[in-house]
This record gives C-alpha cells, sequence and structure tokens, in this order.
C-alpha cells in the first residue's frame, strides 16, 4: 500500500535551497529482476527484525510463526520472504558547526555502513546545517558506489546550524523516487534543530505516512540537558517507522553501529497482507506482529506502528459549487 506523498511544503523547502545545491532527478535505473516485491496496490507491506531474549537477530524462520494484527484483528499474511533484497537508502548527515569535531568518525561510519550493505542498494547523500543540499554530483540521483560516496562527504566543511525535521522531509522525498520496494533513512545528528522551516510533528506526520524505515544516530555529550528534544524527535520516528535509534557514549561506537544496522536490513522479513477493513477512511490503523519460535518461545519483533487508511475519492457531485 503507498503511504507515502509528496507535500507542498516540501517542494517549497526543495526550491528555498541555494541553487548548487540542486540535482536533476532522471529516472533511476530498474531494478534487476526477482527484486520487486510484487504486492497489489491495497496491501500492507511491512518489514520486520525479529530478536530473542538476548537481542540477537533470529533467522530461519518462516510464515507460520507469524501473526500480524491490525486494530487487534488477526489478518491473513498474503506474502512472506526473508530474502537480501536492494534497498533505497537515504543517509541524512548533519554538517552544522558542532560536528566539526566528529566528521571523521561519522564519514568512516557511513562508509563501513555501505561497505556492509547489500552491494547494489541505490544509495543518496543528504547533506544539512541551516541549509539542506544534496551531496552527489549533480547529474546522480543515486549511487551504488561507496567511492562516490566518499568523494562528496569528504568535500563538506561543518559550519553553521541545525536544521534537522527539513532534512528528513527532503531524505523522505527523495526515498521516494528509488525503485526499490524497501526503502530506509538513516539520520545522524548531534544537536537540537534550531534552524529549520518546518516542525517537527510536520517532520513526524511525513514520516509517519512514508513508506521508509528510519534510524537514527544520535552523537550527544552524556547528560546534555539541551539534547532531550533531539534525541526525542530520533526516536519518535525511528518508532514510528519499525527503526531504531542509537545514542552511543563514544564516537569509537559509532562505526559498529552502523555496521549493525545494516546487517540488520539485510537481515530483515517481509510480510504484506490485505486489511480485513475496507474503509477509506484515511484513519490510522494501528499495527502488531507477533513472531515465535517452531518450540513456542515468543520473540521480539521491531516494525513501523501503524499506517493511515487511503480517503476515498471525493465524487463530483459531492463538491460543492461556488
Amino acid at each position: 500500500m503507498k503511504i507515502g506523498s509528496c507535500t507542498a511544503a516540501t517542494l517549497l523547502l526543495l526550491c528555498w535551497q541555494p541553487a548548487h545545491s540542486q540535482i536533476p532527478t532522471p529516472p533511476p535505473p530498474s531494478p534487476e529482476p526477482g527484486y520487486t516485491i510484487n504486492v497489489k496496490v491495497d496491501e500492507v507491506l511491512l518489514h520486520a527484525t525479529v530478536r530473542n531474549r538476548k537481542g540477537t537477530p533470529v533467522a530461519g524462520l518462516e510464515r507460520e510463526n507469524f501473526q500480524v494484527f491490525e486494530d487487534r484483528v488477526l489478518q491473513q499474511i498474503k506474502h512472506f520472504s526473508h530474502k537480501d533484497i536492494p534497498v533505497t537508502v537515504g543517509l541524512v548527515i548533519d554538517n552544522s558547526g558542532s560536528m566539526r569535531s566528529r566528521r571523521a568518525e561519522v564519514v568512516a561510519a557511513a562508509l563501513a555502513f555501505a561497505a556492509s550493505s547489500n552491494p547494489q542498494d541505490q544509495m543518496f547523500l543528504v547533506n544539512f546545517n541551516e541549509k539542506v543540499w544534496f551531496g552527489l554530483p549533480q547529474e546522480l540521483a543515486f549511487t551504488d558506489h561507496p567511492d562516490q560516496l566518499r568523494t562528496a562527504m569528504r568535500t563538506v566543511i561543518s559550519n553553521g546550524k541545525t536544521a534537522l525535521y527539513d532534512a528528513v522531509i527532503v531524505g523522505l522525498e527523495q526515498l521516494q523516487k528509488g525503485t526499490f520496494d524497501k526503502k530506509v533513512l538513516i539520520v545522524v545528528s548531534d544537536g537540537a534543530d534550531n534552524a529549520s522551516i518546518h516542525t517537527k510533528e510536520e517532520m513526524l506526520a511525513l514520516a509517519k505516512r512514508s513508506e521508509a524505515i528510519i534510524y537514527g544516530l544520535g552523537i550527544y555529550e552524556p547528560d546534555d540537558a539541551e539534547n532531550r528534544h533531539p534525541r526525542e524527535a530520533l526516536t519518535a520516528m525511528a518508532n514510528a517507522t519499525g527503526g531504531e535509534a542509537f545514542f552511543p557514549d563514544m564516537l569509537r561506537d559509532v562505526k559498529p553501529i552502523c555496521e549493525r544496522i545494516a546487517g540488520e536490513i539485510r537481515n530483515q522479513y517481509t510480510l504484506s497482507y490485505v486489511p480485513t477493513n475496507h474503509e477509506q477512511n484515511g484513519a490510522y490503523r494501528a499495527i502488531q506482529v507477533r513472531a515465535a519460535t517452531p518450540q513456542g518461545r515468543g520473540l521480539t519483533v521491531t516494525t513501523r506502528r501503524g499506517y493511515f487508511a487511503p480517503r476515498k475519492p471525493v465524487a463530483q457531485h459531492d463538491i460543492p459549487k461556488l
């Protein structure tokens, strides 16, 4: 089910960027055969990470080991797979002035993520301080070459303020231009938003309506009261989309966390179902996915918490005349 949409506010944001930061959006290359998950438009598509009580990812489960509930009503799973498929990935990197002393570790972590990912992933880079711009060359919408990412990240100078919410919105919109069904956003920041045009509420609303899985990586000083709100923002966007937020105490932990995220993305389960509730009322519907081992031991499942149902098109005769 397509649950993402382009907002007018985002189009204004893209127009607001400096001319050098805009990139054309040529159609990305077609995905390789077998990588597209064929689901009907009325199906809900979920990507789930499953862990045991020790927090270790669990592989080898089958369809019968899962249950999917929508608004507490059991649903029939129509599609099930557990394959390492290419994904569309956006790296959203904070380049504000406070990141200057941390850039080397962040660049190394982002490149480690790329190296640990599926070699055919479509990747793009969103840089931000008080402005937002794409990091790849103008003629390139996506890349599967880590060298191009390395060059793009190493040519940026950290300065200015932090427009976190604007950058996430741009990243979510760029994800929709990718050709793979599975879409992921990795957001790295070290400070509170103090420059965005958009609000946190607008950003979270778009995240909930998108098909993206968002992972947040907050690089903050321990017990920094000023960064309580960005922690909440990263956690909220991750929880809403089936991702996870990380707040390492040491810079050296950033790289292994990025490698862990890449590994989880490559080992997620994909499920889909056709909702038993056919109402087109635009209401939010809560999702719960349960999993158990063949022996019946309960497992922890991380996936998106819900979606917005489509709205029924308004008939012409229902539109009041002016």
